[in-house]
């Protein structure tokens, strides 16, 4: 079966195909349960309007990172060397140039390949951070999406690279003459800028009010307020604000809510719509509008686990890991608590400005017995780096799913205690090690343990997952890692997804004590928590009739449940478990009758199993619960196809591209049926629109060639089978079907 398009958390580094979630940001009442609020586009008045009567903060907003995040191509905001001095590949090169129009361009030179020209519609970063600053671009394909190109700017570097990861590489490598054009992941483009849980994708972080969205019968829409992060990014649609303000009459009401009166969770939730790894509840969030109807912040711990046992960043993790630091879980700080939001300064709890990142006051402020006598609590001379709160509690650290080679530290925002042995079992460096490298950790850790004694306690499931191993037994498991009386919801989140998912299976029940811990965490208000304890049980009942409670939950609370158990039956389904994977979606389907994104999970299984009459009954059942999604009439189109139904699958293919005239999997499939009836012209032609607005795709370069080899046009399929040998290097049938027009190539040249 041809495989769909798959949907990703947020960039950069793996791009993982998640269940679309919901989640909140703390053990607080179920804001995604709240009446939505309706937010459009044209409810945007753009960071212009602000500056007339907010000089003050527009000045300081300008001219901070956010202020610079990114932009139309120019001058102003390109900062990576478009002069035409080439990026050289193994098997071609790239021009960055600057045509006569002002235009910035990528001309792609590839060996056997026509010259290809990228035009830049959207720059990415301008390369601020101090841990690593980077700059990428996107361009606008002929589908109406908007997607990155692999050929990003290191500023530390001066250099030009590339994800690998996605093509079996080993992260961000700077290209060199080793490196193919094909080892890039996002060559040929495949990313797309805003959120579209059918694309790998990178949401709506990198820019203002990104829509991106199909329009039946149009195809794939994208747009933009702005390519940096503007004012309203934070604030919220203004434009009723500004028409207020400037009538001649106001009143109580000014358009616009306060950010000053936010709470904890509230001041949380602006950043972590780009601040935090975060899985997708449904696409189209504007900001305004309430984080937890559109995102999650905690389910990709079950997804990905992106979090150490600590909390500290395993992959990739942005700030979210704030989450889980004794500041917050044991007081109130919020990023504004130390970041001033408009210049991107710093300041302390008590808005004092700071002079730079190091200032100790953000944390003295709080911690004033720090101050008093800070020798006595640091042990290092004044002034000195060791000296530095900062330094030691919130090091930088190269997060380790982008590899050595490119620099991309972020500060540690767990705000841990330097303890020199654990972070080295966890393959950390530690803040001591940081400085002093020609010491060992044991040495560093018995300096640590000299000065101040014995570290503070891990928390209960921290300590927890660092003991329980694969030998140790579900009920000793539970005991390790079901805590439902700690603090941080962030912590028992962790601690019961690590049981899920190595501790239970379906229908294997659970002991007394598990049982009486899991039902305790599902009595939490927070909407993820209680979902996953909830779904926890739901899989270990024997009888999977544990839904029944379900009628009495939130909605926002069952779709939590719902999507925990499809993502659990997705990795039933990688590790070839097809029973699991089914029973687990019959429970899906129990929880929320009737959802589409249910049936057509039940109907790709169905398909695998070659169950065909029941994929077509429940890809049907699907598309009459949503109509508006081409992807199932393209699995619909299939199932009839493997069922016999060329017809059938035939009209199947032309509904997906009358909601989408550029979907490429539909134009792939009518290829395929052209194919089989003998008709390989037809079948080329398709194959041909399918690459066109498919390009990543490397079933469509393969079945292209083999049709136009079929015709006898062996070296023009040449360039396309080598490409999807490229695009799938762990493909053993396109090796195969590749190395075969090979050697019919090499049989048909003259000697």
């Amino acid at each position: 079966m041809t495989p769909r398009r798959r949907p990703g958390r947020a960039c950069p580094p793996v791009l993982v195909a998640v269940v679309p979630l919901l989640a909140s940001c703390g053990d607080s009442p179920d804001a995604a349960d709240r009446p939505a609020i309706r937010i459009a586009a044209e409810d945007f008045a753009g960071s212009a309007a602000c500056a007339g009567c907010h000089a003050d903060q527009y000045r300081s907003w300008a001219g901070s990172t956010h202020g610079r995040a990114g932009g139309e191509p120019g001058p102003e905001t390109v900062i990576a060397p478009f002069d035409g001095t080439p990026i050289t590949f193994r098997d071609g090169i790239v021009l960055p140039v600057v045509d006569s129009g002002g235009r910035y361009l990528f001309i792609v030179r590839q060996d056997g390949r026509p010259e290809v020209t990228v035009t830049v519609d959207g720059v990415i970063g301008g390369g601020h951070m101090l841990g690593g600053g980077t700059q990428g671009f996107a361009t606008r394909m002929g589908d109406g999406t908007v997607r990155f190109l692999p050929f990003d700017y290191s500023r530390q570097l001066d250099t030009w690279f590339c994800n690998t990861l996605a093509r079996m590489g080993d992260g961000w490598e700077p290209v060199t003459t080793e490196t193919a054009l094909a080892d890039c992941g996002d060559w040929p483009p495949a990313r797309v800028l805003g959120t579209l849980s059918d694309f790998t994708n990178c949401q709506a972080c990198h820019g203002s009010q990104i829509t991106a969205r199909l329009e039946p019968g149009a195809g794939m829409e994208t747009h933009w307020t702005a390519l940096n992060i503007n004012c309203e990014s934070c604030h919220g649609p203004a434009r009723r604000h500004v028409e207020l303000m400037s009538s001649a009459e106001t009143g109580a009401d000014i358009g616009l809510p306060s950010r000053v009166t936010d709470g904890v969770e509230e001041s949380l939730d602006v950043c972590f719509q780009c601040h935090a790894v975060k899985d997708v509840v449904r696409d189209g969030h504007l900001s305004g509008a309430p984080l937890a109807e559109y995102y999650a912040l905690k389910l990709p711990i079950l997804g990905s686990d992106p979090y150490l046992p600590d909390g500290r960043v395993r992959v990739f993790a942005y700030q979210g890991t704030h989450l889980f630091s004794s500041c917050y879980v044991d007081g109130s700080m919020t990023c504004v608590s130390c970041h001033e939001p408009h210049g991107l300064g710093y300041w302390d709890v008590n808005r004092a400005p700071l002079a730079d990142e190091t200032d100790d006051r953000q944390c003295t402020s709080c911690h004033a017995a720090k101050a008093a006598a800070p020798e006595t609590h640091t042990f290092h001379p004044p002034d000195s780096p060791g000296a530095r709160c900062v330094n030691c509690h919130m090091p930088y650290l190269q997060h380790p799913g982008v590899g050595p080679e490119v620099p991309f530290a972020r500060s540690d925002h767990t705000i841990p205690v330097p303890r020199p042995r654990l972070d080295a079992r966890l393959g950390l460096v530690s803040a001591c090690r940081g400085c002093h490298s020609d010491r060992s950790e044991l040495r560093l850790q018995a300096q640590v343990e000299e000065w101040w004694g014995a570290t503070k306690p891990l928390d209960a499931v921290a300590a927890g997952l660092l003991a329980v191993t694969d030998a140790t037994g579900p009920e000793l498991a539970a005991r390790l890692l079901l805590h439902p009386d700690e603090p941080g919801v962030m912590p028992r989140f962790q601690g019961l997804a690590n049981f899920l998912t190595g501790w239970v299976r379906p229908g294997g029940g659970l002991g007394r004590n598990a049982v009486a811990r899991v039902s305790r965490l599902a009595a939490s208000p927070d909407p993820d928590l209680r979902a996953l304890a909830l779904a926890t049980l739901h899989v270990a009942d024997s009888a999977g009739t544990a839904h029944a409670a379900a009628s009495g939950e939130a909605p926002a609370v069952r779709r939590r449940w719902l999507m925990i158990l499809g993502l659990l039956s997705n990795e039933a389904l990688e590790r070839g478990d097809v029973e699991a994977a089914e029973s687990l979606l019959l429970r899906a389907r129990a929880v929320l009758p009737g959802d589409a994104g249910v049936l057509h999970a039940l109907g790709s299984l169905h398909h695998e199993r070659g169950e065909y009459s029941l994929a077509i009954s429940a890809f049907t059942e699907s598309l009459a619960a949503d109509p508006a999604r081409p992807a199932v009439h393209v699995d619909l189109g299939m199932a009839r196809a493997a069922a016999g139904d060329a017809d059938g699958a035939i009209r199947e293919y032309e509904r997906a591209l009358s909601l989408n005239p550029a979907e490429a999997l539909a134009y792939l499939n009518l290829g395929n049926v052209h194919l089989r009836r003998g008709d390989p012209a037809s079948a080329i032609r398709s194959y041909e629109r399918a690459v066109a607005v498919g390009p990543e795709f490397p079933r469509s370069h393969l079945h292209l060639a083999v049709a136009l080899a079929r015709v006898g046009r062996i070296e023009e399929a040449l360039p396309h089978a080598r490409l999807a040998a490229e695009l799938s290097p762990g493909d053993r049938a396109v090796r195969a079907a590749v190395a075969q027009l090979e050697a019919d190539a090499a049989g048909r040249r003259p000697r």
